[in-house]
C-alpha cells in the first residue's frame, strides 16, 4: 500500500507547490497593479499570498525570477494587439487609425499596471530588461505603421516621429487621463496630425528665423 500510494503522494505534493507558486505570482501581480513594483516588498508578497517570506523565496529565490513569472502570467491574462493583422492593412491611413483604436482600448484596460511598471522603471532595475519586449513591440508597430507612405525624408522623420509619439503610453494617458478625451477623439487628433505632417514640406515654407 505504502509503496502505491508513493506516487499520488509526491504528484498531490507538486500540485500543492505549484498551486502555491500560482498564489504567490497571483499576489505579485495584483501589488505591482495597485502600489507598483517598488512599493511591493517580500513581507508584502507572502502576506497577500498567505504564506511566510521562506516560501516565497523558496519558490522565486531572487527578484528576476519572480518578476519574469509576473510578466509572463500578466501577459498571458493581458496579450498585446497583432501587428500582424494591422500589417494586411493598405491603406496606410486607415491601417493607423484601426492600429491606434486598438491599441488605445489596451492601453484603457491596462493602465494601472502600464503607468505603476513605467513610473518605477528607473528605480527597479529589473524592469528595464522585462520591458525590452515592449520596447520592440513599439519598434515593430512603428515601421508596420510607416509603410507605403512615400514620403520625403524630411517628411518621413517627422511621420517616424509623431507616429513613434503616438503609439507610447504616457502619450494615450495624457490625452485619456489629464485631458479627459476618449479614444475616438485621440485617434482622430493624432491621425490628422501625422496627415499633417505627411502632407507638409519643410522646402516650401522659408523659416520666420532665417537671414533676410
Amino acid at each position: 500500500m505504502t509503496t502505491k500510494k508513493r506516487p499520488y503522494r509526491m504528484k498531490r505534493r507538486a500540485e500543492l507547490e505549484a498551486a502555491t507558486r500560482l498564489r504567490i505570482t497571483q499576489s505579485a501581480v495584483s501589488l505591482h497593479g495597485s502600489v507598483g513594483p517598488a512599493q511591493t516588498s517580500i513581507a508584502a508578497i507572502a502576506k497577500h499570498a498567505g504564506v511566510r517570506r521562506a516560501t516565497v523565496y523558496r519558490h522565486f529565490p531572487d527578484e528576476h525570477a519572480l518578476f519574469s513569472a509576473c510578466a509572463a502570467h500578466w501577459l498571458a491574462a493581458n496579450p498585446p494587439p497583432e501587428i500582424a493583422q494591422w500589417a494586411q492593412i493598405a491603406d496606410p491611413g486607415l491601417r493607423l487609425k484601426s492600429a491606434l483604436l486598438e491599441l488605445y482600448a489596451y492601453y484603457r484596460r491596462t493602465e494601472r499596471m502600464f503607468y505603476n511598471i513605467l513610473r518605477d522603471e528607473d528605480t527597479v532595475p529589473v524592469l528595464k530588461q522585462l520591458l525590452t519586449p515592449y520596447r520592440r513591440f513599439l519598434a515593430a508597430a512603428g515601421e508596420v505603421l510607416r509603410a507605403g507612405r512615400n514620403l520625403s525624408p524630411p517628411a518621413e522623420r517627422e511621420v517616424k516621429a509623431v507616429i513613434g509619439h503616438a503609439l507610447c503610453f504616457h502619450t494615450w494617458r495624457s490625452l485619456a487621463i489629464d485631458q479627459g478625451c476618449d479614444d475616438a477623439e485621440i485617434v482622430r487628433l493624432l491621425c490628422l496630425w501625422v496627415q499633417s505632417v505627411g502632407t507638409h514640406s519643410r522646402q516650401s515654407e522659408p523659416s520666420p528665423f532665417a537671414a533676410k
